[in-house]
């Protein structure tokens, strides 16, 4: 066996190539200072659109990026082609910090949080007063949500014109949710569309549904470009809906009047991932009394510190009630 010196100089040595070029491996990656701002409006298998300077770009999610997702409403770092032009494709870069992060999972045992907006500041749960019947338990499950996520609720009903509107908002009053109740012929006409919009304007809001409520015929009442989009009705023997959009989509308001995202309808809306202490932070008058509770305290026990704050006249017994029927929405499971 031939054995070599440290220091040889033998001519017959055999030197493998390097594959990758003599370029010396580094870690440090480009800084892409020149990369233009952008905002997410949809991603759709692995294509990701987005605003950037008036056009609508399609881009990529570039390798150093990782693992780390792209979703709706984020602010981007894009570099590449970005004319807009067809069959031109740039690349993401980097994802901006964001501001709120709107989560739901797929049920209340599903550890994998997916996130379904970035950096909205309002949820409008869209919810039809019949045709198909509203989901009270569903409507708690998004307002926790929007707690959790620190986005303002929003109760828009619609299809007022086959049932009344104050059995289902007297749940919420204690709660000082705003609403606005529309009806079909409301929307057609545009009185609806526009006192919609008024809730709307200068905000990023996403609308979140079970099928067949309306949500796209009310998106297509608030951006009227948009009715090309299909709309679906609701099945006679089920009660539900069918899917008429796929992916969540961004879209700006007339005359520069904020955005509004449009989400896929859902069947569930799972809290696995979802902190009570953050829920209670949304109750001003209620979260100086959990000073009190004991450690580990689900708000609904016999030493909970919050029914001696209400009993000494510090917050609405009332508020006390919806607070913990909304907490008790993450042990029970969702029914219509």
């Amino acid at each position: 066996m031939r054995r070599y010196g440290k220091h040889t100089d033998e001519d017959d040595i055999r030197v493998r190539p390097n594959r990758r070029g003599t370029r010396p491996r580094t870690h440090q990656r480009p800084k892409h200072e020149d990369a233009a701002e952008g905002m997410v409006l949809t991603v759709d298998r692995g294509r990701i659109t987005c605003l950037v300077e008036g056009r609508t770009v399609t881009a990529m999610k570039a390798r150093e990026l990782g693992r780390k997702g792209v979703v709706v409403g984020d602010r981007v770092a894009v570099v590449g082609d970005l004319s807009g032009a067809k069959d031109t494709l740039a690349r993401v870069v980097r994802v901006e910090k964001r501001s709120s992060v709107l989560r739901r999972t797929a049920d209340d045992n599903d550890p994998y949080e997916r996130v379904v907006v970035a950096n909205a500041d309002q949820l409008a749960i869209v919810t039809a007063l019949a045709d198909p019947e509203p989901r009270p338990r569903l409507i708690d499950r998004c307002l926790v949500a929007a707690y959790d996520a620190g986005l303002d609720p929003l109760l828009v009903l619609t299809k007022s014109d086959l049932a009344p509107a104050e059995p289902l908002l007297e749940k919420y009053t204690p709660l000082g949710v705003r609403h606005v109740v529309s009806s079909r012929d409301d929307l057609a006409d545009g009185e609806a569309a526009e006192r919609v919009r008024a809730s709307l304007y200068g905000r990023i809001t996403v609308l979140v549904g079970h099928s067949g409520v309306g949500k796209t015929t009310l998106v297509n009442a608030l951006v009227p470009e948009e009715q090309q989009r299909t709309t679906g009705h609701v099945n006679a023997v089920t009660g539900r809906g069918r899917h008429t959009t796929t992916s969540a989509l961004a879209l700006p308001l007339p005359h520069e009047g904020g955005w509004v995202i449009d989400t896929p309808g859902v069947r569930s809306f799972g809290l696995h991932h979802v902190d009570p202490s953050r829920v209670i932070g949304a109750f001003p008058d209620l979260e100086p009394g959990t000073a009190g509770c004991p450690r580990a305290c689900s708000h609904d026990e016999p030493d909970c510190a919050l029914d001696q704050w209400v009993a000494d006249g510090h917050a609405d017994p009332q508020r006390l009630y919806s607070l913990r029927r909304l907490l008790a929405t993450r042990e029970q499971h969702e029914g219509d």
